[in-house]
C-alpha cells in the first residue's frame, strides 16, 4: 500500500503563512513591534535563509523587503484576528495542515541528514540499475488508441501504405508523441511496461507489430525505428541520483514500518 508520496528535495515557501518558523528561534532579537506585537528577529533570519537555499544572493536589499513583508503580514494576521478568523474551521483546518506539513518536513529532512548513504550502497544501485536498463536503446515510434479495433484498423491502412507519421498525427491519443509522427526518442527497453517493452524487442530495425500490443495505457501499434548500445553515464555524473532513488526507498520502507505499528482505529 503506497502510504506517501516520498519528497526528498525539500523547498520553502516564502509567500503565504509562516507558521511554526518561530519554532527555530535562537535569537529575541525584534526585526520590529507591530502594535506591540514584536517580531522576532529568527522570523527574518529564518526567511533569510531560506531565500539563500533557493538561490538568491543575500543583500540588504532582501533583507528590507522580507521585513517589510514580515511587517505586512502580522498587520494583516492581526487584522484578521480582530475580525474571528482565526476561529473559523476552515482556517483552523489549514492552520493545522500547515503545521502538519512543515513537521513532515523536517522529519524527511533528519532522516536524510541522519541517514548518509556510503558510496558502496551507491554503486550497487549504479550496478543494479545498468543491468536493469540492458545493453541496448531502442528508437521507436507508437500510434496508442483505445480500442484494439482501432489499433487493427491502423495496422491495415499501415499495410496499404499509409504513412505511420500521419496517422500517429490523426489517430493517436498520446499526446506527448503524436505531434511528432509518434515518436518516443531512444530509450531502454526497460523504460516502458513490460508488454510494450517485449514487442519493441521482438521487433527488427523499421518493423512494425503485426499485432495491437495492450497496456495499462490502450492499445498501441509499434515501430522500431533503430537500435544502438546502451551509453551508460559514469557513475558520478549520476551518483546524486542514485542517493535519491536509495533514500527514497529506505524512506518509504521507514514509514511503512511506522505505519504497521501505529494504532490506527
Amino acid at each position: 500500500m503506497r502510504l506517501v508520496k516520498v519528497l526528498l528535495s525539500i523547498s520553502i515557501c516564502l509567500g503565504g503563512l509562516v507558521i511554526a518558523a518561530s519554532l527555530h528561534a535562537q535569537s529575541t532579537a525584534a526585526v520590529a513591534k507591530v502594535n506591540g506585537v514584536v517580531i522576532p528577529q529568527s522570523r527574518l533570519d529564518f526567511m533569510v535563509k531560506a531565500a539563500v537555499a533557493q538561490g538568491q544572493p543575500d543583500s540588504s536589499e532582501m533583507r528590507n523587503a522580507l521585513r517589510e513583508n514580515l511587517i505586512a503580514e502580522e498587520i494583516i494576521a492581526q487584522e484578521a484576528i480582530k475580525k474571528g478568523l482565526d476561529r473559523d474551521p476552515d482556517v483552523i483546518t489549514q492552520i493545522e495542515l500547515a503545521r502538519q506539513a512543515i513537521l513532515v518536513r523536517a522529519y524527511q529532512a533528519d532522516y536524510i541528514k541522519n541517514n548518509a548513504v556510503g558510496d558502496d550502497v551507491l554503486r550497487r544501485e549504479y550496478e543494479t540499475v545498468k543491468a536493469q536498463m540492458g545493453d541496448k536503446e531502442y528508437k521507436a515510434r507508437h500510434i496508442l488508441v483505445e480500442t484494439e479495433v482501432e489499433a487493427k484498423d491502423i495496422i491495415a491502412s499501415l499495410k496499404k501504405g499509409t504513412s505511420f507519421e500521419k496517422l500517429a498525427e490523426e489517430r493517436s491519443i498520446d499526446v506527448g508523441s503524436k505531434n511528432n509522427g509518434g515518436e518516443l526518442g531512444w530509450s531502454a527497453a526497460a523504460a516502458y511496461v513490460k508488454p510494450f517493452a517485449d514487442a519493441l524487442q521482438n521487433l527488427k530495425k523499421g518493423n512494425t507489430t503485426d499485432k495491437p500490443v495492450q497496456t495499462s495505457f490502450g492499445w498501441h501499434v509499434i515501430r522500431l525505428e533503430d537500435i544502438r548500445p546502451t551509453v551508460t553515464p559514469p557513475f558520478d555524473e549520476v551518483k546524486m541520483n542514485m542517493q535519491q532513488r536509495v533514500l527514497q526507498r529506505n524512506f518509504a520502507a521507514t514509514v511503512q514500518d511506522l505505519r504497521n505499528k501505529a494504532k490506527v482505529e
